[in-house]
C-alpha cells in the first residue's frame, strides 16, 4: 500500500506541471503583444487620445483627412467669435439681388390722366382727371384710351409715363399723366415650408432681403434656433439657420427675382459617444449649449475608464476658420468649402474647465470621449479571466 501511494500522484503532478506551463506560456504572449502593441488590438469604443495627434495634420493631404485643433487659451476665442459667412459667399456674385427697376409683363399700374379743361377727354365729374388700371400684357404693352397699346416693358415708370402723355398729344387738352405701380408681378420670389403664410411674392423697386421677405409670409412656426432657410436660385443653394441671418447680418442676403426660399423646422442634436456615462443622440433645449452642459447633461465621464486628456469634438468646419487657426494648412484648403475638424480639450488641466464653458456646441456635433489606457488593461484582464478560472478548477482536481 506505501509502495502504491506515490504512482497516485505521478500523473496528477504532470497535469499540474504541464497546465502551468501551458498557462504561463500564453501570459507570456499576451503580455509581449501589449507591451508591442498597447493593447490596441483590444476591442474599443473608437480612438484613443494618443491615437489623435497633430501631426496627422502635416502628414496627410489626401482630400478627406481630418484636422486636429488643441483647444487652449490661444484659440479659444478665435473659436467662438468667428462668425460663419458660408451662406452669402455661396451667393456672392451669383444673380443681381434686388428687384430690377424695370416693368415686366404682369406688372399692375395705375395710370391718371389730368386734362386742363373740363370738357376734355379723360375729365370726369369735373374733376379733369380719370384713373385708368392697367396690367402689361403677355406682349408687354398695356392699353390707353385714345392712347391705343403702348411698350411698358422694359421701360422705367418714368420713360412709360413720358411715352403715354406724348401719345395723348393732340388728342387731350394739355394732358398730364402720372403712373404708379401697384404690384410688380414680373419680379417674385417663393416661399414655403414652415411659415404662417407660404406664397408667392412680389418684390418692391427698393431691395428686399431674405429676412424681409420672411417677415411678409408671417415668420417661422417654430423657434428660430430650430428653423433653418435654404435659398435657391438658380444652379446654387444654401442654407443658414434662421437666428444667424439676425446675429450674422451679411448672410441677409438680397433677394432676386425667381428666388424660391424654404423654411423648414430642423431641432439641433448632438451625439454622444465612448466612455460617457450616457451615449445617446441629445437634442438641444436652449439656444446655446456648452460643451461643459453637454457632457453634463450626457452624466460627465466614467470614472472608472475615461481618459480626461482625450475629449473630442468632431465636426465640418469652415475652411475660413481652419486657415486661422492652422495656418500651415492654409495652402492645403485652397477651394475647400468646409474641413473635418477634430477639437481635442483636456479636463486634466483646470483650464479645461474654463474653455469648455465657452465652446458652443452646434447642430449634428460628435462628442467623444476616449478610454484610459488602464481601461484597456482592465479588458485584458476579463479576457484572461475564463483561463485562470479554468486553471482553478484544473487544479482543486489535480489537488
Amino acid at each position: 500500500m506505501r509502495l502504491g501511494h506515490p504512482r497516485k500522484r505521478v500523473l496528477p503532478d504532470l497535469a499540474a506541471i504541464w497546465v502551468d506551463w501551458v498557462l504561463m506560456r500564453f501570459l507570456s504572449v499576451l503580455a509581449a503583444a501589449g507591451v508591442l502593441f498597447g493593447c490596441s488590438a483590444l476591442p474599443g469604443e473608437g480612438p484613443a487620445a494618443i491615437n489623435i495627434s497633430s501631426q496627422d495634420v502635416e502628414n496627410n493631404a489626401q482630400a478627406g483627412d481630418y484636422t486636429v485643433v488643441v483647444v487652449d487659451p490661444a484659440n479659444i476665442d478665435t473659436i467662438k467669435s468667428y462668425r460663419p459667412l458660408a451662406f452669402a459667399n455661396q451667393f456672392h456674385g451669383v444673380g443681381s439681388g434686388g428687384s430690377s427697376t424695370l416693368l415686366g409683363v404682369g406688372d399692375t399700374l395705375n395710370v391718371t390722366i389730368w386734362e386742363a379743361s373740363p370738357d376734355g377727354l379723360f375729365s370726369s365729374g369735373g374733376g379733369g382727371s380719370s384713373n385708368i388700371p392697367s396690367v402689361v400684357d403677355e406682349s408687354g404693352y398695356i392699353f390707353v384710351p385714345y392712347a391705343g397699346r403702348i411698350r411698358a416693358a422694359g421701360l422705367s415708370i418714368e420713360g412709360l409715363r413720358q411715352s403715354v402723355q406724348q401719345k395723348l398729344v393732340g388728342k387731350a387738352v394739355e394732358p398730364q399723366v402720372l403712373i404708379s405701380l401697384r404690384d410688380k408681378l414680373s419680379s417674385t420670389a417663393v416661399v414655403v415650408g414652415d411659415v404662417a403664410k407660404p406664397g408667392v411674392y412680389p418684390l418692391p423697386l427698393r431691395n428686399t432681403r431674405l429676412l424681409d421677405l420672411v417677415a411678409q409670409a408671417g415668420g417661422a412656426r417654430d423657434a428660430t434656433y430650430e428653423t433653418v432657410v435654404t435659398l435657391k436660385r438658380g444652379n446654387r443653394s444654401g442654407t443658414t439657420r434662421l437666428e444667424d441671418l439676425i446675429d450674422y447680418p451679411e448672410n441677409n442676403v438680397l433677394i432676386a427675382p425667381n428666388d424660391n426660399i424654404l423654411l423648414s423646422h430642423r431641432p439641433r442634436t448632438f451625439s454622444a459617444f465612448g466612455a460617457l456615462k450616457a451615449n445617446q443622440l441629445v437634442p438641444f433645449k436652449t439656444k446655446t449649449v456648452t460643451m461643459a452642459e453637454a457632457l453634463a447633461t450626457v452624466g460627465g465621464l466614467r470614472d472608472d475608464r475615461a481618459d480626461a486628456n482625450g475629449v473630442f469634438l468632431f465636426r465640418f468646419e469652415d475652411a475660413a476658420l481652419v486657415r486661422k487657426l492652422k495656418p500651415l494648412v492654409a495652402d492645403k484648403l485652397t477651394g475647400t468649402q468646409s474641413v473635418p475638424v477634430v477639437y481635442k480639450l483636456s479636463l486634466r488641466d483646470p483650464r479645461g474647465f474654463f474653455m469648455s464653458q465657452k465652446f458652443e456646441m452646434r447642430d449634428k456635433d460628435i462628442l467623444f470621449v476616449s478610454n484610459h489606457p488602464t481601461a484597456e488593461l482592465g479588458k485584458f484582464l476579463q479576457i484572461i479571466a475564463p483561463l485562470i478560472s479554468n486553471y482553478s478548477v484544473v487544479s482543486n482536481i489535480t489537488d
